[in-house]
């Protein structure tokens, strides 16, 4: 059968309309239209310019990957968007099924290229979007100001609802802004800068932090950059900082080095932290709301994987900090290394459910190696930087006995560097009864399988003495 040659206009709303553009491509399939013979529009009025379409047109049968395209690319800017998806949708349809498996194509690659763009806005919006703190009749509330470089406001809804859901907060964007009541989501139009709340305390707290630890020794602008554009600077409080810092870091150093025979006593940048609260929290999804809200020191991380377990848990197990599936869940211990740590306290008679598990360090810090994300160990600093959060977390949980998971564990409870063979064991960690075993991903990473099994083993038998410490 040929295909339908006749000229036809969609008339699609302004943004992603993915709704509309999935009706359209229902009824121009089923009618067989030609690529060539459809005219995509957006804003226009549909009675003036579009053609009519049967509104029963029977769905369409893509492959999955053509629908997790499709729903990426109307999310970009470009005007050729929806005339580029229908194409690749005719031809899926007529004889090239496995299309999206020919990346030379240049239709493929254009494609991926708009795919990769909407990816990188979303984890920019992701990683870099500020709330603040609006107390109104109502109650406390929080709103944000973001500049995407496209149409990812709806792309990005269910993540801040994950995230944030028993908060009261509103994103506000130029193209349009989204409002979460703890139940229901409502969209609303376009806004500007200017209806954003302006600074507050947290954010005071917050550049007093960043500047307290702010190291002139390792400027590096151009690597700042590159991880966070500048566009974004203006709507992080930390950011209005930077450019001061950095012009400001040849004379400090120089400074640094004229006085380092008679250096003052070390800064307390925790002060600042605690100063960012304009009142202690008094719960932990208030503590983890103020975790989220900071956003991570090192950025990249998708969001803040907050602890997990119940409040009054005998066992608290503290481990180094989010993993690749972690960041991406938003949950602590789901990837392999939790897997397998699920599987030893099992086996020794620990309920992870009754048990409360949490990172030392809140978000992911990674290396990106073509398509994967590698672990990379936070530093000492990191690791003190987010220890006033932990050490107030386990306050609010209150365990019997705390677990130290791994050296960084270890050094952000004891606020030591110590060997974890050494130490392994019972020890005092801070104000609590603790003990200091493995992580479970040095496990995974022994290449013997016979030593691998008999650390294993060894790991299940320090469970085991935990579990019996507080039977």
């Amino acid at each position: 059968m040929m295909a339908d040659s006749a000229l036809r206009h969609v008339v699609l709303s302004d943004g992603a309309d993915l709704d509309g553009f999935r009706r359209a491509v229902r009824a121009l399939a089923s009618a067989r239209v030609s690529p060539d013979a459809v005219v995509f529009m957006t804003g226009a009025a549909p009675d003036l310019f579009g053609d009519s379409f049967a509104a029963d047109a029977p769905p369409v049968a893509l492959p999955k990957g053509v629908g997790a395209l499709i729903a990426s690319v109307v999310c970009h800017r470009d005007p050729e968007r929806y005339a580029l998806l229908y194409r690749l949708v005719f031809r899926v349809l007529n004889g090239e099924r496995a299309l999206l498996e020919v990346p030379s194509d240049p239709l493929v690659h254009r494609l991926d290229l708009m795919a990769r763009t909407i990816r990188r806005d979303l984890h920019k919006m992701h990683a870099f979007l500020r709330f603040r703190r609006v107390a109104g009749e109502e109650g406390e509330r929080f709103v944000a100001w973001f500049e995407p470089d496209h149409f990812i406001l709806e792309a990005t809804a269910q993540f801040f609802i994950d995230r944030f859901r028993s908060l009261d907060w509103t994103i506000l964007t130029p193209v349009g802004s989204m409002r979460w009541d703890r139940l229901s989501l409502v969209y609303g139009p376009p806004a500007a800068r200017e209806d954003a709340p302006a600074g507050d305390r947290f954010e005071e707290g917050w550049r007093d932090y960043y500047e307290s630890t702010f190291n002139p020794a390792r400027v590096n602008p151009k690597a700042m950059r590159a991880e966070m554009p500048k566009k974004y600077w203006r709507n992080m409080p930390e950011a209005a900082s930077i450019t001061a810092l950095i012009r400001e870091a040849p004379g400090r150093m120089a400074g640094m080095i004229d006085r380092e025979a008679t250096m003052p006593a070390k800064r307390k940048p925790e002060r600042a932290l605690e100063a960012m609260w304009d009142q202690e929290p008094k719960t932990l999804a208030a503590l983890n709301a103020v975790i989220a809200a900071a956003g991570p020191l090192v950025p990249g991380a998708t969001q803040a994987v907050p602890g997990e377990g119940p409040v009054g848990a005998a066992l608290a197990f503290v481990g180094e900090q989010p993993g690749d599936q972690e960041d991406l869940q938003g949950r602590p211990f789901v990837g392999p290394a939790g897997q397998l740590l699920s599987r030893a306290l099992r086996e020794a008679g620990i309920d992870r459910e009754a048990a409360y598990l949490t990172n030392a360090v809140k978000h992911f810090k990674f290396e990106e190696r073509g398509k994967r994300r590698i672990h990379a160990k936070p530093t000492a600093g990191e690791v003190k930087h987010y220890r006033p959060f932990l050490m107030k977390e386990l306050a609010l949980v209150r365990p019997r006995l705390v677990v130290a998971l791994g050296a960084t564990a270890l050094l952000a409870l004891s606020g030591k560097a110590l060997p974890v063979t050494k130490v392994r064991g019972p020890l005092r960690l801070d104000d609590y009864d603790g003990y200091v075993t493995v992580h479970p991903s040095y496990l995974l990473r022994i290449p013997d399988e016979a030593e691998k099994r008999r650390a294993y083993a060894a790991f299940v038998d320090d469970l085991s003495r935990i579990n019996a410490m507080v039977a």
